[in-house]
């Protein structure tokens, strides 16, 4: 009698590296805050510029679906339990996540050259949408307020774009290095 032996679905190196890169995002989206004096545009472009970059080297070093779930998961807690994050944040973060892996697997699925860029991309994407979506539910009755509120949105995810050609750049150069190997 043979005994087949159920692999699990993630290896503890994987889990280690969206744990590890959880804490580097949050650690360092924190260090480009305070260095740049406060949440002011060039800091929040550039905090999502590092996000987003950190974010595709993470998608393409652990190919696997539900990598972004996880990983907003795992964010979630850091920011939450060692930062004071707001929890409320953790529900368009979430439909943001499942909306990226949805359209990963529907565009070919993960092993695809282009998955981490449409993942990342449309998880930005769909996460800022959605958290504007909520927030012009809670203020419905002062609309003029999204006003401000929109153009803020906007440079950030313009960060998130540049951050998909830098990301790009960076797994080039990994690649070339022999650290990603997809």
């Amino acid at each position: 009698m043979q005994r087949t032996v159920k692999r699990p679905y993630w290896r503890a190196r994987e889990l280690v590296m969206i744990g590890i890169f959880a804490a580097a995002i949050k650690l360092s989206s924190l260090l480009i805050a305070l260095a740049g004096g406060g949440m002011n545009p060039v800091s929040l472009f550039l905090k999502n510029l590092v996000f987003t970059t950190l974010l595709i080297v993470l998608f393409s070093k652990v190919r696997k679906l539900g990598t972004l779930t996880l990983f907003t998961a795992v964010s979630m807690i850091v920011s939450v339990l060692l930062m004071g994050g707001s929890i409320a944040l953790l529900p368009a973060a979430l439909v943001g996540a499942a909306f990226a892996e949805a359209a990963v697997f529907l565009t070919g699925g993960i092993q695809k050259p282009w998955a981490p860029y449409v993942g990342v991309g449309l998880y930005d994407l769909a996460s800022k949408a959605f958290s504007l979506g909520v927030s012009y539910l809670v203020m419905r009755e002062t609309p003029e307020l999204m006003i401000s509120v929109v153009p803020i949105v906007l440079l950030g995810y313009a960060g998130s774009l540049v951050g998909l050609f830098t990301g790009y750049r960076t797994i080039g150069e990994l690649r070339h290095a022999g650290l990603v190997r997809s």
